[in-house]
């Protein structure tokens, strides 16, 4: 016996950063046109609904960190029967930085058609209003919240040339920042962008340093920050104590000794061989110095 259901079909629907207005067209059609809608929040999405005068759904179910494993399974099954599933998060779009990727890669697997109904970006807006370089930019989700983890991303991400952007709590921001100053640098541009298309938008400018002092306040709402990359390095402008000093730095934080050394040497413009000699010249210096072994 042949199974001629139609497929399902898993829409992915962006959703405004901050004003109604700014949903696409599209959006209030896929609301009215599916059968199910899985939302990470089903109480925001009847202000949804209610924003851009369309119903709220007949069937509609919650989608969120708690419960994704077990709704995937769900929503799998809603599409393998031929369902027109609509996937919305809280703002933005879905699988970035909030649920949807589960979901996607088990239609995938499955054979399921997935699509998307494009909308507002705070990674993409907040590129825009910054000021700094957007032609090529990496985007970072949010930053580990225990300090050790977090110092050790930052050292990886420390020569990083592109434009960098991160999702933070507001409650983390001012300690976040204070440690992108001391892996990147004090002087390092930066832009806090908060509130994206709300009411209160605000986006502050500056150096780490000076952004780091600033975010000790009181400062609420979404946060977007968007890093300048790291200039490009000038050949001998760094001695060999500096060489040494960051090595040692990257080996203390948790990074491997060899991707160290090499690390180092790119973002100095030198070659290895010459980091490795600085960090053994710093050992010969003082032997008795506790701190990471050199390299070998």
């Amino acid at each position: 016996m042949t199974d001629d259901r139609e497929p399902g079909l898993l829409v992915l629907a962006g959703t405004p950063i901050g004003n109604a207005s700014d949903a696409p067209p599209r959006l209030a059609e896929e609301l009215a046109a599916a059968d199910l809608v899985a939302a990470e929040d089903t109480r925001r999405l009847r202000r949804l609904c209610a924003a851009l005068g369309v119903p709220p759904p007949a069937r509609a179910v919650s989608y969120f960190e708690a419960n994704e494993v077990a709704r995937t399974r769900e929503l799998l099954e809603e599409l393998e029967r031929g369902a027109r599933v609509l996937l919305v998060t809280d703002a933005g779009m879905p699988s970035v930085s909030d649920p949807g990727y589960r979901l996607v890669v088990a239609a995938v697997e499955a054979g399921v058609r997935v699509t998307a109904v494009p909308g507002p970006s705070a990674v993409l807006t907040a590129l825009a209003v910054s000021g700094l370089p957007a032609d090529r930019f990496c985007f970072e989700g949010f930053l580990p919240r225990k300090p050790g983890e977090r110092a050790r991303r930052l050292a990886e991400l420390a020569a990083e040339p592109r434009t960098l952007l991160f999702f933070e709590a507001p409650h983390r921001l001012a300690a976040s920042l204070a440690d992108l100053a001391a892996a990147f640098g004090d002087d390092r541009p930066a832009a806090v962008c908060r509130e994206l298309t709300k009411t209160y938008e605000e986006v502050r400018r500056g150096p780490l340093a000076e952004l780091a002092g600033w975010a000790e306040g009181d400062v609420r709402g979404e946060i977007t920050l968007v890093v300048g990359g790291a200039p490009p390095p000038a050949a001998g402008d760094v001695d060999d104590a500096e060489l040494a000093a960051r090595v040692l730095a990257r080996v203390a934080a948790g990074e491997d000794r060899k991707a160290a050394l090499a690390a180092v040497a790119k973002e100095a413009g030198v070659p290895k061989k010459q980091v490795y000699a600085a960090v053994l010249a710093a050992r010969a210096v003082d032997d008795d110095a506790e701190g990471p072994q050199a390299p070998h």
